[in-house]
């Protein structure tokens, strides 16, 4: 780890000696409303990708811009729209101020995950989710994984018990179904989906989309359940300096770091760093493991951004990050490492990426978008090595055309991924030539997208993408959505389509490697397929005294063939994988409310019921339904806030609350409920900020109810190597009088993380 972070700074210091301070145009001002700055506005430049967003002061800046006339455009959640036109010189900053008036959504910020081009929220025929750093600082978090727990319909998921990695649940579905995007590439997939949302530098993110619904149309596999695009900020709109640093009453430790850097007269530089620790071994409830994994984690993230003739895009970005993760006994340190003693899980993770976007220098509007990474694990779960290796380059070129009606975009796309382990996963079935096989898939894949405006109320979204899976052949994947919007407070999509997932098992189910479970693949696994309808509903309302109400409601249907279950109950001594012989389903009904009040209360609330089921053939050919596994009916999420502005002081009031979801019991005699309890974590913030300085203060407590699962979520944690288990002759585990409910080891048992309450403290510095 060492000699990388010494690399790391060494290049980082290289490009900041020569450094020079740039002279280019640019354009600020300041954002205000009655008199008071209007902060986190989103500016924007009409007809380029320039933009910014506004400080809390209200004041923004665009830089790097050539000499030209410019349309400035501001949209702000609570506000109308407004624009102007500012002329500015080369070597000069042009000043363009704003009034809003206080009355409008946050729809008509502008996205881009829905459709692959920059709209408003207004005018996207795909219903997108967008959130800022606002959102997230809310209940401060060391990474985005913990962070999207307040977001609705979407979950993070523990996997594990005692080594706490996780997975993204959105609508019921679990984590291999949701893509994860950085700047819209498709960098965090199978073996890294565990760990991709770890150590993204939140001072370097600018906004996260999510869609909710199969996107395979436009972005290919594994966007089946709905995706999630990490956007980072511009170089050029980045303060100079900041950084977020806190702590917690568990001796958790988070530094979150950003600074700037013009490199000669035509790139800027942002770089991120992000640190986290927490070394302190905890077993409140009892069991001799540890409750939460003790981590050692850092991240360092760069982007540049180099400015070209007609503002033509040109951005290129890497990240590195290592881990040193444990969790298990106790009494476990490094010397038991891969022993079969003491009980540890221990996980080195290293991974790099490497992504950039370049526009043609062609009068079309062609963009070219590319990312390369690799992902290196070296864990033992006990005595049970896994070392694995993933690489994955991917490379996509698109074409953005407008003729008449018709918003035409037009992509080619190449996914290459190679993947490398110590497991069946890819042993060669040569029994005399023992090396391992590498899996190795080609993904080529065209598509086509056709935006059609009917009227100004009316639009119609055309989609199709054909994929060659080098081991599974020809894939389609059609798309259809639809808008209307008889004036700007109410908007109905209807967005059809369907997905599809070519799996791995041992990249996605961490389950497949820990406890005592083994894996028992019945027979050669087919893709699955899924088939999507979704109803979206969005109506904002204005009162007379200023105050803003909005309502986005959706109704969704997901239909699977060839669904790939994990089977916990036919042996509680295996995990089996096969296609599912009949069908699965999800559907289920979603609510956002968005409420605004001009007294400085804002509330933020969302509530979701969802029915996840398989049918599958049983005996005598009938259908037996079943309900999923680890999937919750109902949730709710909450974000209460005010500000009291003569004290420049905010108080957040944030929350979750789950419905009981099926446990993977141990066989009939297991004595654990089979269901979860109702169960909620509820956080309380306060925030003070000195807005004119830069610095904010904030500290709370997290997990209000202090609410932890049972004890004995980790099966026999006494006996992690299952010593004093007896066992038939079918390896079937038998009662005794040391186990008389004939239980083994297993930490899968999981629904809720074990870390109870705690208090946080901590401070931002901001220097423009």
């Amino acid at each position: 780890m060492k000699t990388h972070l010494r690399l790391l700074f060494m290049v980082m210091l290289l490009l900041g000696a020569y450094t020079t301070q740039a002279q280019t145009a640019a354009i600020n001002g300041k954002i205000t409303s009655s008199g008071s700055p209007v902060p986190f506005a989103s500016v924007g430049l009409t007809g380029t990708t320039k933009g910014a967003t506004s400080e809390e002061t209200g004041i923004y800046y665009i830089g790097q811009l050539a000499a030209g006339t410019y349309t400035v455009r501001v949209s702000a959640m609570g506000y109308e729209p407004a624009s102007m036109t500012v002329t500015v010189e080369d070597g000069q900053t042009a000043t363009a101020d704003l009034q809003l008036s206080a009355v409008a959504a946050r729809v008509n910020e502008v996205v881009v995950t829905g459709t692959l081009k920059e709209v408003t929220r207004l005018e996207s025929p795909v219903p997108v989710e967008l959130y800022t750093p606002a959102f997230f600082k809310k209940n401060p978090t060391p990474s985005l994984f913990d962070a999207l727990q307040n977001v609705n319909g979407v979950r993070p998921q523990l996997n594990c018990n005692v080594c706490n990695t996780g997975d993204i649940h959105i609508n019921g579905l679990e984590g291999p179904y949701t893509m994860i995007l950085i700047d819209g590439m498709p960098i965090v997939s199978g073996l890294s989906s565990v760990y991709g949302l770890s150590g993204i530098p939140n001072a370097m993110v600018e906004r996260i989309e999510i869609v909710k619904g199969p996107a395979s149309s436009l972005y290919g596999s594994e966007a089946v359940g709905g995706l999630i695009n990490v956007i980072t900020k511009k170089p050029a709109n980045a303060p100079l300096f900041y950084a977020d640093v806190f702590a917690t009453s568990w001796q958790e430790y988070n530094a979150d770091l950003a600074f700037k850097l013009n490199a000669g007269q035509k790139a800027s530089v942002l770089t991120g760093v992000n640190y986290f620790n927490y070394n302190t071994p905890i077993d409140n409830n009892g069991d001799r493991f540890t409750d939460v994994t003790l981590q050692d984690r850092i991240s360092v993230f760069q982007k540049w951004n180099f400015q070209r003739k007609e503002n033509r895009l040109f951005s290129v970005a890497g990240r590195y990050f290592y881990e040193d993760r444990w969790g298990g006994d106790t009494r476990w340190n490094k010397s038991f490492r891969g022993g079969d003693s003491i009980y540890g899980e221990s996980i080195y993770t290293n991974r790099w990426e490497l992504i950039g976007n370049y526009q043609l220098p062609v009068k079309e509007k062609m963009l070219l978008m590319f990312s390369l990474n690799e992902h290196n694990q070296n864990s033992y779960y006990g005595d049970v090595p896994y070392f694995a290796d993933q690489k994955i380059a991917f490379s996509q070129l698109t074409w953005d055309k407008k003729i008449n009606r018709h918003d035409l975009l037009l992509g080619a796309a190449l996914r290459y991924t190679y993947y490398d382990d110590n497991t069946p996963a890819t042993a060669s079935p040569d029994s005399l030539n023992p090396l391992n096989q590498p899996d190795k898939t080609w993904l080529p894949g065209v598509f086509v997208q056709d935006e059609i405006e009917l009227s100004q109320q009316h639009k119609l979204l055309l989609g199709m993408r054909y994929d060659y899976n080098s081991r599974h052949g020809n894939i389609f994947t059609p798309r259809l959505a639809y808008k209307w919007a008889p004036n700007e407070n109410n908007i109905l999509r209807l967005n059809a389509g369907t997905g599809f997932r070519v799996v791995n098992l041992f990249t996605e189910e961490h389950a497949a490697l820990t406890g005592s479970r083994t894996v028992e693949v019945k027979e050669e696994l087919n893709p699955e397929k899924s088939y999507n309808v979704n109803l979206n509903y969005i109506k904002k309302v204005v009162t007379s005294n200023g105050a803003f109400l909005g309502f986005d409601a959706t109704a969704w249907y997901t239909y699977f063939n060839n669904r790939i279950i994990a089977d916990y109950d036919t042996d509680p001594n295996k995990i089996i994988y096969d296609n599912l012989k009949g069908h699965a389903v999800t559907k289920g009904l979603t609510l956002n409310m968005d409420m605004e009040f001009l007294s400085g209360l804002k509330v933020l609330a969302g509530g979701t019921y969802m029915d996840v089921y398989t049918k599958e053939v049983g005996e005598g050919g009938t259908l037996v339904k079943q309900r999923q596994i680890l999937t919750e009916r109902w949730t709710g999420t909450w974000a209460v806030s005010y500000k009291i502005k003569p004290l420049n002081l905010g108080l957040d009031y944030t929350g979750n609350l789950y419905g009981p979801m099926r446990l993977p019991l141990l066989g009939e005699l297991d004595p654990r409920p089979e269901y979860s309890p109702w169960w909620s974590i509820q956080n309380i913030q306060l925030t003070w900020g000195n807005r004119s300085g830069g610095l904010e203060i904030y500290g709370g407590i997290k997990n209000l109810l202090n609410f932890t699962p049972a004890a004995n979520s980790i099966a026999r944690s006494r006996d992690p190597f299952d010593r004093e288990v007896l066992f038939n002759e079918n390896g079937q585990a038998v009662p005794s009088p040391g186990n008389p409910y004939a239980l083994t080891f297993d930490p899968a048992y999981v629904y809720a993380p074990n870390q109870g309450i705690r208090g946080f403290l901590g401070v931002r510095i901001k220097i423009k």
